[in-house]
């Protein structure tokens, strides 16, 4: 991993369609609007594009804490756009600060933290479980 200064920033856009829908994930009585759980993987994106450039070669960097706050809804067809920008590292730990918009305004923010890990020792790690 080479040094990730703070301040280092990435994005991710996703047109919302009917398979991002909350009546589609959870209750089918909900209102056709953009799931927290797509606005989240949108933020993730971002950070990790925010990171990516700065990974060496078998590396990427997971997920590992999440504080979101999904504050607006989102009809299909409108593009959302996920802003990260690392606030610290330490070690192999990252934070971020998130935000993401659609067309019209901001629907959420928070913050977030990857690690950085080889994925050689993933795939072992995997391996290890096994199937039950």
């Amino acid at each position: 991993m080479l040094d990730i200064p703070p301040g280092a920033k990435g994005t991710f856009e996703l047109t919302v369609t009917p398979e991002h829908l909350a009546n589609r994930f959870k209750d089918s009585a909900l209102p056709p609007v953009l799931a927290t759980p797509v606005m989240i993987l949108i933020m993730e994106n971002a950070a990790l594009d925010a990171v990516r450039q700065f990974l060496e070669p078998g590396e990427s960097a997971v997920g590992t804490v999440i504080e979101i706050r999904h504050t607006a809804a989102t009809p299909v067809g409108h593009r959302v756009t996920a802003e990260a920008e690392v606030t610290r590292v330490v070690g192999r730990q990252i934070k971020f600060k998130l935000a993401a918009r659609d067309e019209i305004e901001e629907i959420g923010w928070g913050t977030h933290e990857r690690r950085v890990v080889d994925l050689a020792w993933i795939t072992r790690r995997l391996a290890s479980k096994g199937k039950s």
